[in-house]
């Protein structure tokens, strides 16, 4: 029985998640209701309620759920020495979680963009450290003359800008393909241009 309500719970907290970052990201923070969420997600308002108690706690909810794919997506820094199989299965990683989450990215992106007013020093705590551990790597790299000369962080930027924009520019991308979404073929094309251009510019080939 434990373990039954245990599922519900998951599941109810999913279906919660995919519902608010689908309405955040078409209205934005400020103009999203509670209500909104609970008619998109097909569950009463109570059920929101009492997984969330706030609007803010589920804002801050999708936000870390993104965060905890994009950590995921960078585990193979930690499984991998090879700067070529680490780079290439970041930059895939990220890429396929931009096509298929590209609406928490938009989120994500808003949220920055107005400097974190809903993540804050959270971010101190979480974001900071995490992303000090990929920078540390890629410096080790650079010294131990595995990879060209480059500024670590400038370099992590980079492909995060690169990889993103596939998620916070769709429509431009999409305009720009014959007012079509990237095909799976000329997703693949994508991916690996921008994983040949950046393992390129660091001194080693695709």
């Amino acid at each position: 029985m434990a373990n039954h309500k245990i599922e519900i719970r998951r599941r109810n907290v999913e279906k919660i998640l995919q519902a608010a970052e689908q309405v955040f990201a078409e209205k934005g923070f400020g103009a999203t209701s509670m209500g909104d969420i609970a008619e998109r997600a097909e569950l009463p308002r109570s059920n929101l309620h009492y997984y969330f108690s706030t609007k803010d706690d589920l804002y801050r909810a999708v936000l870390q759920d993104l965060l905890d794919v994009w950590k995921q997506d960078a585990l193979c820094f930690e499984q991998f020495d090879d700067p070529r199989v680490v780079l290439t299965s970041y930059i895939r990683a990220k890429m396929s979680h931009s096509r298929s989450r590209s609406l928490g990215s938009k989120i994500w992106a808003e949220e920055m963009l107005h400097g974190a007013p809903l993540l804050g020093a959270s971010l101190d705590d979480n974001l900071v450290p995490w992303a000090q551990l990929k920078i540390n790597k890629i410096r080790r790299w650079v010294e131990e003359g595995r990879i060209l000369p480059v500024e670590p962080s400038a370099l992590l930027y980079m492909i995060w800008a690169s990889t993103q924009h596939y998620a916070d520019f769709g429509y431009q991308v999409a305009l720009l393909n014959g007012g079509e979404a990237l095909s799976d073929m000329g997703f693949e094309r994508a991916v690996q241009t921008v994983t040949g251009v950046i393992l390129r510019g660091i001194g080693l080939e695709p």
